[in-house]
Parts: C-alpha cells; sequence; structure tokens
C-alpha cells in the first residue's frame, strides 16, 4: 500500500467512525453514548519539491492512528489535513480554516521552519494545541516559547549542533558550508558554527527550491576545502547530491549532510548517495522495540522505509495518544492537558526522550551513514553524537 491510497483510508475512516456513532444513537452499540470524535488538523508541505518530507509526517501520523482502531488515548479522532505548499501565507490560511471553521482543538505536523514562523503565533494565541513534528526555528524554542507549544523533533540550532560536533568529532579542519536561504537554513548553519571547532571556509546560501548547482559546486572546489557540510531538505537535496556525485566529488570530498540524506530523499538517490555522512535523530535500524514494530509496519503500509519526518510525526501521534488517555479525552482542562503532554508517557522510536521547560525535546542524535544494504542504499545510524556546546534556548524561554 503507498500513500495514494490515503486518502481513501482517511474517508473510510471517517465512514467508520459515523457509522459508530449511528449505531450507538439507535442503540445499537453496548454504550448508550458514543463520544463525538476530536478534530485534529495537520498542516504540512505536501506537494511540490518538499512535499515527500510532510507525506512522510501525514502517512505516519495516520499509521499511528490506524495501529489504535482509529483512536487517540481510546477517543475516536478525525484529522483534517492541510497542505501549505511550502508558502507562509497559504499556512496562515489554513490554519485560519482549522481555527475558524472547523474548530479544532490541536493542529499537527508543519514541514518548514518558514510556514511555523507564520503560523505558530496565531494558533497558540488561540489557545490551541500545536504539536510540531519538524520544523523547529529558534525563536519559538526560546523568548517566544508558548505553553501551547509542544515539538516531538529539535530546535533547528540543535539538529545541527549535532552537525558540527560530528565534523569536530572527525577531523575536518576546514569545511565549506551551505544551506538553502531561509530561517531553517540560517539556524543550520548558526548551529554547525556553534559546535564545529575548525575553521569555515565559506558559507554560502542558496534558493528555496534552487534547481542548479553547478556554479557553487564550481566555486566550492575552487575552495579545497576537508569536506562540505550541507542542509538541503527535500527535492533540493536530491538536486543538490545528484549533482555532487555528477561532479565527481562524492567519494574523493567527504560530503556532510543533516536533513539532506534520508528516508524521504533515498528512494530517489538510491546508490547515488552512498558514502556519504548525515548526522540525524533518526534512522531505521535503531534498536529499540518501539522502532522495530513501527518500521514494519511502515514498510507493510507504505512499501518504502520512514523517514526523520516520519519517526518524529509518529511520535507526535503516541505523545497525543498517552496525553488523551490521561484527561479521558477531555481538552476542556487546558492546564490538565499541558500537563499531560509534559509528562511525555509514551515509547518513543528515537530512544530516550523528555521535555525541556521550552518543550522542546531531550532526545538523542546519531552519526549516520549511507551504506550498500541487501536491497540497495540504506541508512544506518553507527554511533550517538554527544553535543558539547548548546545555544540553551530553554534558558530563554519564560516558561518553567
Amino acid at each position: 500500500m503507498n500513500s495514494a491510497t490515503l486518502p481513501a483510508r482517511r474517508q473510510l475512516l471517517r465512514l467508520g467512525l459515523a457509522s459508530a456513532l449511528v449505531c450507538a444513537a439507535l442503540g445499537i452499540a453496548g454504550t448508550s453514548h458514543a463520544q463525538e470524535p476530536i478534530k485534529i488538523g495537520f498542516i504540512g508541505t505536501l506537494s511540490g519539491p518538499g512535499g515527500a518530507l510532510g507525506q512522510d509526517q501525514l502517512d505516519a501520523f495516520m499509521l499511528a492512528i490506524e495501529q489504535k482502531g482509529g483512536k487517540l488515548g481510546g477517543v475516536p479522532v478525525e484529522v483534517i489535513r492541510e497542505d501549505d505548499q511550502l508558502k507562509p501565507d497559504v499556512g496562515v490560511q489554513a490554519a485560519t480554516r482549522l481555527l475558524e471553521s472547523e474548530k479544532v482543538p490541536i493542529i499537527t505536523g508543519v514541514t518548514f521552519s518558514n510556514v511555523m514562523m507564520a503560523i505558530h503565533k496565531p494558533i497558540t494565541d488561540a489557545k490551541v494545541f500545536l504539536i510540531g513534528s519538524n520544523a523547529g526555528p529558534a525563536p519559538i524554542a526560546g523568548k517566544d516559547c508558548s505553553p501551547f507549544f509542544f515539538s516531538t523533533s529539535w530546535d533547528n540550532d540543535q539538529l545541527h549542533e549535532a552537525g558540527g560536533q560530528l565534523a569536530t568529532d572527525l577531523g575536518y579542519k576546514n569545511m565549506y558550508v551551505m544551506a538553502a536561504n531561509y530561517q531553517a537554513g540560517r539556524d543550520a548553519v548558526s548551529g554547525f558554527k556553534r559546535d564545529y571547532t575548525g575553521n569555515i571556509v565559506n558559507e554560502v546560501y542558496t534558493t528555496v527550491n534552487q534547481p542548479d548547482y553547478s556554479a557553487e559546486l564550481a566555486q566550492l572546489q575552487a575552495s579545497s576545502p576537508d569536506a562540505v557540510y550541507v542542509f538541503y531538505p527535500g527535492g533540493m537535496g536530491v538536486n543538490f547530491v545528484k549533482q555532487y556525485r555528477q561532479a565527481g566529488l562524492l567519494g574523493t570530498l567527504p560530503l556532510i549532510s543533516v536533513s539532506t540524506i534520508d528516508g524521504s530523499t533515498l528512494p530517489a538517490l538510491k546508490s547515488l548517495a552512498v558514502g556519504a555522512i548525515t548526522s540525524a535523530p533518526y534512522a531505521p535500524n535503531l534498536d529499540n522495540a518501539q522502532n522495530k514494530q513501527f518500521v514494519e509496519a511502515f514498510v507493510k503500509a507504505y512499501e518504502r522505509q520512514p523517514s526523520m519526518y516520519a519517526a518524529q510525526s509518529y511520535d507526535a501521534a503516541n505523545l497525543l495518544d498517552s496525553a488523551l488517555a490521561k484527561v479521558n479525552g477531555d481538552l476542556g482542562d487546558k492546564e490538565a492537558f499541558r500537563a499531560a503532554l509534559k509528562e511525555a508517557d509514551f515509547e518513543s522510536v528515537r530512544g530516550d526522550f523528555s521535555f525541556a521547560s521550552n518543550q522542546f525535546p531531550n532526545a538523542p542524535f546519531y552519526r549516520v551513514d549511507v551504506v550498500e544494504g541487501s536491497n540497495g542504499a540504506e541508512l544506518q545510524a553507527k554511533t550517538p553524537i554527544v553535543i558539547k556546546t548548546r545555544a540553551n534556548f530553554a534558558a530563554q524561554c519564560p516558561m518553567k
């Protein structure tokens, strides 16, 4: 089964919930009243070059719900999806529809940081819970944090602090750094430089969704760095890595990346990416029981390996499952629901998981290599990365 079947599956889920309500009203079911489904809004980038990332988030979220019989916390749920098209204004329109027309009490997803920056305040100001499963711009982890926002991913700087630490651990003295020119790209370079102890030969920012990197690759080669560090999510990563390989660089000039070669882009890159090293919060081979069953179920449902975007969204669904169970599906007491979320009483596919005071995770990062496996190119987590220097945005967040 692949993601193209999801609209039909979601329609069946809605029909199933409706049938259950009708049966309960007619006295056919064993109880006299059925609980109304809780509406959950999903906002993600589901089209364009970044569409694979948001689709992975949506697929994993729906998988968790289906594993629990169409429920979270024992309560029926209805997921209303919105495609932000990687456009902040479209994201705001989507959030407005969910808040004003659908009256959702919970929104999840959000793939790119420029969209998150546009919708975070409208949603949290409305006292609607926003459970982010990817984008983590630095401001909302620090001074602009909100009691109504929780993340199951990372703050952008933290993701790349791990990358900077990895480059340092590998002994590279002169790094060439490249990133897309938007909030997450700027956070990427900031985070990388915080933990990288060597010399930055050059830092280059390219246009979001730029298809051709030939000029930048020529400039890169002329600089003669020891290694290259890049942040190009989604289709940007596919284009960059293909052109890096075509230029004869992959295999001769070490490539380290974050959110560039992962489960969402590897199906397109295949063996072209073999030899690259990544820093990541997740890999399909992580050795814990929750991850093993998740990978098996995800592959069976969608016929592809889960990416970190899928893993983080699966965690978001299970976080909601644990919190809704603690409040018996009653969202009337927002403080009680927030307290239940803060407990993070669920098994994460990433391993150990808890929330810092800014409601971003304390969770591990790993060196993940792209290797040739028995079924083609695959991602293998090697060793944990111990981040030595942190921005500590939690200290800037007024919440306690």
